[in-house]
């Protein structure tokens, strides 16, 4: 058997791996080797791949036949390059860099000059006097580096000492210091190395190469690059690789260069040529902000100069574009470009660097972008003929597709801004209005045209038409699915929630030494979960254009129906326009919250009798009927499913004493009635108690009231000539007899109705499957279902054991700590909740084939939880109306990787009997 291969070459005329091996040779190396394959200018080198590092993590050393290979391949380069490493007269030098499968830019560690010692340097000048400044500044690079990343002592004190020798020399820039000031300044730093490090720095190159490589490997678990990976959900990788090449300089002389470009606009898609670069620098100096970085285009230099008052003359002086200083070496780079974009068919991130008037390749990948560059891109590279409409759909994160769809702080004033707190991005989008702390205030300041911002410990459902009426809402409490979050997305309004650090007192609030009191204006970040004093620009949201032409093409790709959770005509309407296929839940009770309506439930509530009871639902009866009727007709056919009313009593009336008097005083009752009667209301757990199918079963006159309210409704929508799909649900269905009742009881209401109206209307009566019971025995249940419905906040919250309204103060820690990688409120726990809902699926299926599935919580808009919809077999999802367009794109990636996948087996499928 042959030695396993650890380390991979990359050099002209071909490199060991190529751009397929990313798993091992991480993103940088894989596309290092790709480059070299096709014949681009790399500096020649090696990666190390990412199961050495999986072995570092464990053992903390290199094992000795990774060192034997790292060896070999450095011959390898110093025959490329015709140097020597360590050698005195002719030194090679490398850098040494991470590379993980994805892109986690500036997470890792990163070593350059690797090579340079005291001889080597002082041989170096002697035998180039006109390279000193050069030698010396590289130098004195290293040792900063080496002290930073492999030493962990901090750059600090050497960039206070670089800082002190620019004041000394009255110097603003590293540029402007001379070879004796660099000099002295590397001296400076190998004292300062020493009496940090406790050590002298190493003199031994082979000494600084393997400490590099180990340090890179260390950085993999680092603090910042641990919480990049948890906040980007970056999962399954084993380590980082480690890529040795030589090292090219771009501070050499007034003839070098590097830069970082883009081969398309990052923000708008456009497609030209966009890039900055810095003449007689290193990479680093590119992105630490330090220099003014110059276009690489002439068109982009004159548009920036324009931006910034840099006359002509000064520009052509100190800001000359690449193409007007190195035109050479600009033409090559643009045929770079084009060859790299033809090459990986999507817009690329380049680095490069210009050595004494030669351009070497340093990097390329595909390249981050907004949501308005991804758009066009895809739909720009389509149309070209380079890519096919499926890989144009795969080329938009649907994630991203949100920030289309709600207004945004322009990012001009969120920079030049400080935010005074930070809660849970609840709902995304911005907001400013002045500060209200009551439903009431906000209905009223918002009837007199004022913009205004909800406050609240937490909301309740009372204050649904105070936050209709707000910009946005921030609570104190609450998680990412409390009410104030579900509502806010389904209003698409911006809501930060959780602020812990809020105390609200009276008609004010404190938050982080800021006092704001009613009446002063904030702005609302809930895209980022961020609170401003006072107001910033918003930029609105953009629909228009290639949005509609990409969500048009995802609808056609898809097979997963996409629904919205709408509780009113309007919802149904900003559906419709979103792309929406039906609405997947009508939730009854937010019907009931307004004045005329509550009052009547309450009445409902505090009746003795059963007539008393269906005399206040008759007050009820013809407002459902017409919240229905424009429901149905704003779906124009599509379906409608409205679940029945689902919460327990006791949310529909007050606890406050002020409130209850107001309310005997009302309904002309004693106020000792309204008291016994929330006293006897009262449950230590309402979640698991009298409410959804309980209700019903113990009040049917409640669900018979809603079922005639809905037919009658379909019936005169129907007359008018809107055909109609009523699809009535009942809700926490945990065992078959539950459904039976209720359903007996829904069917005979409606045929009731049909027979009095003299006509038919075909509708469905199903169930929401969200009582871990009632997935178990998905089979029974499905006999007397039509459709079924997964109810996921309720079915995460009875599996896990977990409030959703408090879960918030522990889950964080527990996605810190790895126990969730998720909070399983906001993509589904597909382990565990995921595997109910197969069985169910399954058990049920094999009851009746056909049956009708979806799912209907906050779930249905996370991309994730689609894409295991799609697989487990759903046939719909339903979400806010603003989640819509991203559960198109979702759905449309889950429709397209599948069959990509069943193509492959097809493939491997054909090859294996060839």
């Amino acid at each position: 058997m042959g030695v396993k291969k650890h380390v991979y070459y990359f050099g002209a005329p071909k490199a060991d791996g190529d751009r397929d091996m990313k798993m091992l040779l991480g993103g940088k190396g894989a596309n290092l080797a790709e480059m070299v394959n096709i014949g681009i200018p790399v500096p020649p080198g090696f990666t190390i791949t990412t199961k050495v590092c999986a072995e570092f993590q464990r053992t903390k050393t290199i094992p000795e036949d990774v060192v034997a290979q790292v060896r070999e391949n450095v011959a390898r380069v110093e025959k490329a390059m015709h140097k020597r490493f360590g050698d005195v007269d002719n030194p090679l030098l490398f850098s040494v860099r991470s590379g993980a499968a994805a892109s986690m830019p500036g997470m890792m560690d990163t070593v350059l000059n690797l090579g340079l010692n005291r001889e080597i340097v002082e041989a170096w000048v002697q035998r180039s006097p006109e390279q000193a400044r050069f030698v010396y500044d590289s130098y004195r690079r290293f040792i900063t580096m080496y002290a930073d990343i492999v030493m962990r002592v901090g750059r600090e004190d050497f960039e206070h000492a670089l800082g002190h020798m620019k004041v000394l020399k009255g110097t603003q820039f590293d540029t402007d210091l001379s070879a004796d000031d660099l000099k002295k300044l590397v001296d400076e730093y190998l004292i300062l190395f020493e009496r940090k490090s406790g050590k002298p720095f190493p003199q031994d190159p082979w000494e600084q190469v393997f400490a590099a490589i180990r340090a890179v490997f260390r950085s993999w678990g680092n603090p910042r690059a641990t919480m990049y990976r948890r906040l980007n959900h970056i999962t399954g990788l084993i380590g980082t690789a480690v890529n040795v090449q030589a090292m090219v300089f771009g501070n050499v002389n007034e003839r070098s260069a590097t830069g970082v470009a883009f081969s398309r606009s990052p923000s708008t898609g456009e497609n030209f040529f966009y890039g900055e670069y810095l003449v007689n620098a290193q990479g680093e100096d590119v992105v630490a902000g330090i220099r003014t970085p110059q276009q690489i285009g002439k068109a982009l230099s004159l548009k920036w100069a324009q931006e910034h008052g840099v006359s002509e003359e000064e520009r052509q002086r100190r800001y000359p574009s690449m193409e007007e200083s190195m035109p050479e070496n600009y033409k090559l780079l643009c045929d770079i470009r084009a060859k790299l974009e033809e090459h990986y068919r999507d817009m690329q991130d380049i680095e490069f660097t210009v050595e004494s008037g030669r351009l070497w390749m340093l990097q390329c990948r595909n390249g981050k972008r907004t949501i308005h560059a991804a758009l066009k891109i895809a739909i720009d590279m389509h149309r070209s003929g380079m890519i096919s409409k499926e890989e144009a759909v795969l080329r938009v994160d649907p994630e991203q597709v949100d920030h289309l769809l709600h207004p945004n702080i322009e990012p001009a004033a969120a920079k030049a801004a400080k935010p005074i707190g930070k809660g849970l991005a609840a709902s995304p989008g911005a907001a400013v209005g002045q500060v209200v702390f009551d439903a009431e205030s906000a209905k009223s300041w918002a009837a007199q045209g004022k913009q205004v911002i909800m406050v609240r410990l937490e909301t309740s459902p009372e204050d649904l038409a105070g936050m209709h009426a707000a910009q946005g809402i921030l609570t104190a409490r609450g998680g990412m699915t409390s009410h104030a979050a579900v509502v806010a997305r389904g209003m698409g309004k911006c809501c930060v929630s959780g602020c812990g650090d809020m105390v609200i007192s009276g008609r004010s609030f404190a938050l982080n030494g800021k006092f704001i009191k009613q009446g002063d204006v904030i702005t609302l970040d809930g895209t980022r979960g961020l609170i401003y004093k006072g107001a910033l620009k918003l930029k609105p949201a953009s629909l228009e254009g290639d949005f509609k032409i990409f969500v048009r093409w995802c609808q056609e790709l898809k097979r997963l129906n996409v629904r919205a959770n709408a509780d009113t005509p309007a919802d149904a309407d900003k559906a419709r326009e979103f792309g929406a296929e039906g609405v997947g839940l009508c939730r009854t009770e937010h019907m009931f919250f307004e004045a005329t309506r509550i009052n009547a439930m309450r009445e409902m509530i505090l009746a003795d009798t059963k007539e008393g009871r269906e005399a206040a639902l008759k007050k009820v009866l013809p407002i459902q009927r017409g919240d229905f009727e424009g429901l149905f007709r704003a779906m124009k056919g599509s379906p409608v499913v409205i679940r029945l009313l689902d919460p327990p009593l006791h949310e529909f009336i007050p606890h406050e004493r002020v409130a209850q008097e107001e309310l005997a005083a009302k309904l002309d009752v004693p106020l000792e009635k309204v008291r016994q009667r929330v006293k006897a209301l009262h449950e230590q757990n309402p979640m698991l108690g009298l409410r959804g199918c309980r209700l019903g079963i113990t009040y049917p006159e409640i669900y018979n009231m809603q079922v005639r309210a809905i037919i009658e409704a379909a019936v005169e929508v129907s007359k008018s000539g809107v055909p109609v799909k009523p699809e009535i649900m009942i809700p926490l269905v945990g065992k078959k007899a539950e459904l039976s009742f209720t359903k007996k009881h829904a069917v005979t209401t409606a045929e009731q109705v049909l027979e009095r109206k003299g006509c038919r209307v075909h509708y469905t009566i199903g169930t929401m499957i969200e009582v871990p019971r009632a997935a178990l025995t998905a089979d029974e249940i499905a006999e007397e279902a039509d459709f079924f419905s997964f109810g996921t906040n309720d079915l995460t919250q009875m599996s896990c054991g977990f409030s959703r309204d408090d879960a918030g103060q522990f889950l964080r820690l527990y996605e810190d700590l790895g126990i969730y990688t998720r909070d399983p409120f906001q993509s589904l726990d597909q382990e565990g909740v995921g595997e109910l809902l197969r069985i169910a699926v399954r058990k049920a299926r094999a009851v009746k084939p056909m049956l009708k599935m979806g799912i209907c919580g906050e779930h249905g808009g996370d991309p994730r939880t689609i894409e295991f919809c799609h697989r487990s077999g759903l046939d719909y999802v339903s979400c806010s109306p603003f989640r819509v367009p991203v559960a198109i794109v979702a759905a449309a990636h889950a429709a397209v990787v599948e069959r990509q996948e069943h193509a492959e087996r097809y493939k491997a499928l054909a090859a294996s009997k060839e």
